[in-house]
Order: C-alpha cells, then structure tokens, then sequence
C-alpha cells in the first residue's frame, strides 16, 4: 500500500514540474520566439568572384514583406523582396575590387522582427577559359586565309602520295586475281 502511494506522489510531482514547461512553450510566446530569433541567410553560388553576382535567401523574417542585406563585400545594399512562403530573394553584385577573403552578410527584417547572418567567399579571378570551339588567331586573316585554302583543293604533294596509293592497290587487285586463275597444280 505504501509503494502505491509513493508511486502516486511522484507521478504528481513530475506532471507538476513538466506542466509549466509545456504551457510555455504551448502559449503565444513560442510564435514571437521565431520571428526574434537569428536567422541565416543562404549564398548561391557560396564562392564568387570580385564583380560576380549572387542570390541571397532567407526566412529570418517570418511573414514580413521585405528586408534589406549588406556586407562589405558588396557594391551596393541588397533588397530582399517575398519568393514564395516565408522565403525573401535578393542579388546581390560583388565589389569589382572585393579581395579575396570570407565577408559576411547582415540581413534586417523592415519589420525590425527579424535578422540573419551568413558568409560568401569571394575567390581570385580565374583564367577565363573557352567552352565552345573559338577561331583564334591571325585577327582577320585567319579567315582569309581559311577561305583560300579551301578553294584551292589538295596541292602536287597531296595528288603525287595519292597516285601511289592508288597504283598500289590496283597491283595488288591484280597479283590477287592472278593467282586464282591459275590452275592448280598437283
């Protein structure tokens, strides 16, 4: 009889000390809680270089309208308007003369209910390198020049190497015939 009535008492105490924590965090406060809280903001790409661009996302802001980002990385003040859901979009240009190095990001919710943080990388520039075909070389005549070369057709090395080849080959049609027209001979 005694073990049930301690039983119970604990019981008692320990739904008096978790019904405090749920009701907070069941009340009003925990929707506050999300709109104050520190948000994040996502870089595409994460690793540009200087004068490249970027798109800047986040949802810091809860179900406010607009915001507006900064960092020094920038060449101007990036504004963030609604995408969809809570999610703002904004681009963002980075400075033509940004050196490398890791630059983070402020966003402020116009609300004043909302601010996130994030980082782009900004690289050395690249050598630009081609991704199709480019006719280079000789500026103007390389043109004129390729022009030429196709009206003028295969010169006296060309015809002389194929003459050979060709005479070759008809000796060889003809050893070959040759030999199967002879009878055999036991």
């Amino acid at each position: 009889m005694r073990s049930l009535h301690i039983t119970f008492c604990a019981a008692v105490v320990a739904g008096t000390i978790a019904l405090p924590a749920s009701a907070a965090l069941a009340g009003p406060a925990a929707d506050d809680s999300r709109e104050n809280r520190p948000g994040t903001v996502s870089v595409t790409p994460s690793r540009v270089s200087p004068g490249g661009e970027v798109e800047l996302r986040t949802d810091a802001c809860g179900k406010g309208r607009s915001a507006r980002g900064n960092s020094e990385a920038f060449a101007s003040e990036a504004r963030f308007e609604r995408a969809g859901g809570e999610e703002l979009v904004a681009g963002a240009r980075i400075r033509s003369d940004a050196a490398p190095d890791d630059y983070e990001i402020w966003v402020t919710c116009k609300d004043g209910h909302g601010k996130a943080t994030g980082t782009v990388t900004v690289v050395r520039h690249g050598h630009p390198s081609p991704v199709a075909p480019v006719r280079a070389g000789g500026g103007g005549t390389a043109v004129l020049a390729e022009e030429a070369a196709a009206d003028e057709g295969p010169g006296t090395r060309q015809a002389v190497i194929g003459l050979g080849l060709g005479a070759v080959a008809v000796a060889a049609v003809a050893f070959r015939g040759a030999r199967r027209r002879r009878p055999a001979q036991h």
